[in-house]
């Protein structure tokens, strides 16, 4: 009978069909495969040796094995062997463990007065060394040594050389009685791990009975042998044939496919677990990798295709299912029928579910029920607790912290500047204050990177603790601080008060500190530059002393509080030890704040505080800028120096010169320096009353820089017309040659040598 060809919606059922019966065939395959009877060598080559399967990377024949695996079929014999000489018979090949069972001989030294086996004294081929993925295991392996006189000395070398002996002694009435391996006629002892060659020699024992002992034991027989296959007996020891009983013993390798981590191995061509499915596994001792197949496949990782899914159903014994069980991808589900149930079904029966209208069902759905609503309640309120306890702990710092006074300044227009932030905004900020996001920590707290939800960037201080006297003195800070308004002090954005600590919200500012600038790295530093950040820093500071209602003193001015933005622009920071002052007034301090190496004697010994102080700390910042060295510094020697004592110890001895910078201490700025050096003299007076202000500072150091200026305009045009009357190099003054390359100035400088420079003029090249 002919069937008619479909047509329409019959083709589409008809190609469904098809497509279903194509995946089963193809699954039920792959499970087949899965179940062994797959070849595990790579395609086209052969895959057994007798009855030894020979998996991949090890192979037969040209382009079958990977380097270092190759393994020669002796047709013969039915046997495989390692390499291409017949010296390592294999026994078996494991590649999910990476071991190999090898043939290893026996070595033997018998005496010669009694020796009439003709046996050699030593068999060499029970020495090992093969390649370097190859070690020997030292789980699986002893070495051990047979006979009554004997020392049996092992040899070889891992990460280091190796030497470890095993010593072997008996009476030939004691031998009788021996039974295990433990001293008496049989020695044996581990061998270390990674261990990749080893050679057996025997040390010759002398002594009294050592011809009595010969007479009944005159072999010495070692080994290296899988533990379990030897089990001793009394007659080895007196045998003069023991290497011919057992031809050869079986020891245990371990194996690696390449001698480098995955990490390594994944960014080279060599890498060997490139199969679907297949895993690297770094070795535990390091010294390798291998492939294997994840769980719920199996078969050989180091080809394509050679890992296929196990189908766990067919399996109960393996992979328990006490429901139905379907297989999955690397896996398999095991789900009770419908109507059944069960906590556990690959372990536990699925049974019956009972009928939702006995009464027990019904009592245990409404207890049930009645809990829940109970729990569900309990915790609604527990979190509206939660919640009022919070809120009133935040009403309590804000109050606490001064929020009601200055709240009541940003009514009365006083202040019009400051945001008050909630914690929440300042955690969203910071992402919850992480530690990625911290800028930096000093004596008054930490600061973070904050990014706003206008995609502002801030930096945000939390401050530590804060004694509830200074409350009010704290806000009228804050509403000073959010009045200045001067390009070279870090301008106060806002504040947080709803925390048991205040935080303070800044302006970002990029560039880091002075600090780092200057001790950070080695980068050259030009003179203008230092200058400038000098004058910037001074009248940023002249500003907090003098432009306020009420003087307001730094009171730990240092090059780390001293930042720099994205122009270089210097901007004065951190005002945590900052006090606020009456009209010429003197403020008392209790507790002395500040950094070792920038505090004011009279601060430190009177506990005065005064705009001076900050004059005393500037003194120092110069001397950093002018000598390139820290506060409290030390050179090579475990003694610390006091930069500001240095430096007026050699004011006095007039060796100032010996101390600064050497990139700017050069001919034409000996005078400019000069100055800058009587400057921070004057500021680093002992008595408060001798230093200058912060504006007569600011003052002198505007003249300073401004007579710079006129030097470098008059040596640059001096420099442009000699250099363009054609004036070699060499006949350049000093001060013309260093003015010309520090205005960029195109000198060749091998032509000043060709010129005959003088070692002056070679100085500034």
């Amino acid at each position: 009978m002919d069937w008619p060809l479909p047509t329409g919606a019959g083709k589409k059922l008809l190609l469904v069909v098809a497509v279903t019966l194509i995946l089963q065939q193809s699954t039920a395959n792959a499970t087949h495969g899965a179940g062994g009877s797959n070849s595990l060598a790579k395609p086209g080559c052969p895959d057994r040796c007798g009855n030894l399967s020979i998996p991949y990377p090890f192979g037969i024949g040209e382009g079958c094995f990977r380097k270092g695996f190759n393994v020669t079929c002796d047709e013969t014999e039915q046997a495989a062997y390692l390499g291409t000489e017949k010296t390592f018979k294999v026994f078996d090949i494991n590649l999910s463990q990476g071991e190999a069972r090898v043939q290893k001989y026996i070595a033997f030294s018998c005496d010669k007065e009694n020796d009439d086996t003709g046996l050699p004294e030593y068999d060499q081929e029970s020495s090992f060394r093969y390649g370097h993925s190859f070690t020997i295991s030292n789980t699986k392996n002893k070495f051990t040594a047979i006979g009554c006189a004997t020392i049996a000395i092992i040899q070889g070398k891992n990460e280091h050389a190796y030497t470890s002996a095993c010593g072997s002694f008996c009476s030939e009435d004691s031998i009788e009685n021996s039974t295990e391996c433990t001293g008496m006629g049989c020695c044996q002892t581990s061998i270390p791990d990674n261990l990749r060659h080893y050679q057996i020699t025997f040390l010759t024992v002398r002594g009294m009975n050592y011809s009595a002992v010969k007479n009944f034991s005159p072999c010495s027989y070692a080994f290296v042998a899988e533990t379990d296959w030897f089990k001793f007996s009394t007659s080895y020891a007196k045998s003069t044939e023991f290497a011919q009983l057992y031809s050869g013993v079986p020891m245990v390798l371990d194996w690696v496919v390449d001698n480098k981590t995955c990490g390594e191995a994944q960014k080279m061509e060599s890498y060997a677990c490139l199969a679907m499915n297949s895993t690297c596994i770094d070795v535990q001792n390091g010294l390798g990798y291998r492939c294997n197949c994840p769980q719920g496949y199996e078969g050989n990782p180091y080809i394509n295709g050679g890992c296929q899914d196990i189908n766990e159903c067919d399996h109960p014994s393996l992979y328990p299912c006490r429901g139905n069980c379907s297989n999955t991808f690397g896996s398999y589900n095991c789900l009770c029928p419908p109507g059944t149930h069960s906590d556990d079904p690959k372990t536990i029966p699925c049974s019956g579910l009972p009928s939702p209208d006995q009464p027990e069902v019904k009592f245990v759905i409404g207890i049930s029920t009645s809990i829940i609503f109970v729990i569900v309640c309990i915790f609604v309120l527990l979190i509206k607790c939660q919640r009022r306890k919070l809120a009133k702990e935040k009403k309590r710092f804000f109050k606490q912290n001064g929020g009601q006074i200055l709240y009541q300044q940003i009514l009365s227009k006083q202040v019009d500047t400051v945001i008050i932030f909630t914690i929440e905004d300042l955690k969203k900020a910071t992402n919850n204050f992480d530690k990625s996001r911290e800028l930096g920590t000093g004596g008054q707290g930490t600061v973070y990177k904050g990014i706003l939800k206008d995609n502002k960037v801030v930096a945000v201080k939390r401050s530590k603790m804060m004694d509830l006297a200074q409350t009010e003195e704290f806000v009228q800070e804050i509403i000073i601080l959010s009045q200045i308004n001067h390009k070279n002090v870090v301008r106060l954005l806002g504040c947080c008060l709803e925390v048991e600590v205040p935080i303070l919200v800044y302006e970002f500012i990029p560039n880091g500190t002075l600090f780092h600038l200057i001790h950070g790295n080695n980068a050259p530093i030009s003179l203008e530059a230092r200058l400038r950040i000098a004058q910037e820093s001074a009248e940023a500071l002249a500003y907090l002393h003098l432009s306020t209602n009420r003087p307001i003193v730094h009171g730990d001015v240092k090059s780390l509080n001293i930042l720099l933005d994205e122009n270089g622009m210097a901007k004065v920071i951190d005002f945590g030890a900052s006090r606020m002052l009456p009209k010429d007034a003197v403020q008392l301090m209790t507790i002395v704040q500040g950094t070792l190496g920038y505090l004011d004697p009279e601060y430190l010994q009177e506990r005065k505080l005064t705009e001076k102080s900050d004059v005393y700390s500037f003194g120092v910042i110069l001397l950093e800028l002018i000598t390139r060295k820290k506060a409290v510094y030390s050179e090579g020697t475990e003694e610390v120096n006091n930069l500001a004592s240095c430096f007026l110890l050699a004011m006095k001895e007039n060796r100032v010169q010996g101390i600064l910078d050497k990139s700017i201490a050069s001919v034409g700025t000996e005078e400019l320096l000069q100055q800058v050096a009587e400057l921070a003299r004057h500021c680093l007076s002992i008595k408060g009353e001798e230093r200058p202000s912060m504006a007569q500072v600011a003052d002198k150091l505007k003249a300073i820089r401004s007579s710079w200026s006129e030097l470098l305009l008059l040596q640059h045009n001096e420099t442009e017309v000699v250099i363009g009357q054609g004036v070699a190099l060499a006949d350049l003054s000093p001060s013309m040659y260093w003015t010309a390359r520090m205005l960029g100035m195109d000198i060749e400088t091998p032509y000043a040598v060709r010129a005959g420079s003088t070692n002056t003029t070679t100085e500034y090249v």
